[in-house]
């Protein structure tokens, strides 16, 4: 047989299985959009990440100083049990365990997205 006569049997040729050639192009856009969407998970991820912890960071702050102000208070309640102050002490107690509360809820969300961030990196390493 003459070999440029073609017998359309080339199996490394796409032009004659147009199937393919779009199961293939079908294929590659999946991948590059599957990649893209992770890459901007991970990126909107990491953002919310950094927020939580400057969030986090925030409410310890605020959580020393509500102590230190409870200590002053108790201070004062010690050298003069006025009502008014107690009432006060009584208020700061309470903000004192909402923020306690606050706090426990933001690093329990913390550890939700670090794990979140975990698994999308180990899914783009797989997917490599």
């Amino acid at each position: 047989m003459d070999p440029s006569v073609s017998t359309g049997e080339n199996p490394d040729s796409n032009e004659n299985n147009p199937q393919e050639s779009e199961s293939e192009s079908i294929n590659s856009r999946s991948d590059a959009l599957g990649k893209a969407l992770s890459t901007m998970l991970a990126t909107v991820i990491k953002d919310l990440d950094s927020k939580a912890q400057d969030t986090l960071n925030s409410q310890d702050k605020l959580n020393s100083a509500i102590d230190r102000l409870t200590r002053e208070l108790d201070q004062l309640l010690e050298d003069a049990p006025l009502p008014f102050i107690m009432q006060h002490a009584a208020k700061i107690s309470g903000v004192r365990k909402r923020v306690s509360s606050l706090n426990f809820v933001l690093k329990s969300i913390q550890k939700r997205v670090d794990n979140i961030d975990r698994l999308l990196f180990v899914g783009m390493l797989q997917e490599r």
